[in-house]
């Protein structure tokens, strides 16, 4: 949940602020229809191990056109309570939110299979947020 009265979300106690992923774009926009593009996010999430999407918890994956407009640049976004942040207190609350964006990852990639790679390592980056893993961490492992 994003922690702001602009998106309409509740700030809950120890929830991560809105955190995302940006790459800049190249100047052009590669055509993929947006089902096309929504077939590969749910490819991206069944590549995910089935021991870690067994552990996920209270967590939703949309795909968006386009990000806010104050951040054009953004390929995905976390918005919610990470699981190590949990407590007793983590009841009867709204899922998580993963949203991926569609324009973005278009923008910035020159092929299809860019798109594809892309995509995965957006997923991969917001669903290790869900997990409580931070920027940081992720950049070391190469997911950045």
């Amino acid at each position: 949940m994003r922690g702001d009265a602009e998106h309409g979300f509740p700030r809950s106690a120890g929830q991560w602020p809105p955190c995302g992923r940006r790459v800049p774009d190249n100047g052009r926009v590669l055509e993929m229809t947006r089902e096309e593009f929504e077939e590969l996010v749910a490819e991206s999430l069944d590549r995910i191990p089935p021991e870690l999407t067994r552990l996920m918890d209270n967590v939703a994956v949309f795909v968006e056109d386009e990000p806010p407009t104050d951040d054009p640049e953004l390929l995905g976004l976390y918005e919610g309570t990470p699981l190590t942040d949990r407590g007793e207190w983590y009841a009867g609350v709204l899922p998580d939110r993963i949203t991926i964006y569609r324009g973005p990852t278009l923008r910035m990639c020159e092929t299809r299979d860019d798109v594809v790679a892309e995509t995965e390592v957006t997923v991969v980056h917001e669903i290790a947020h869900h997990f409580g893993i931070d920027d940081e961490r992720l950049h070391a492992l190469g997911y950045g």
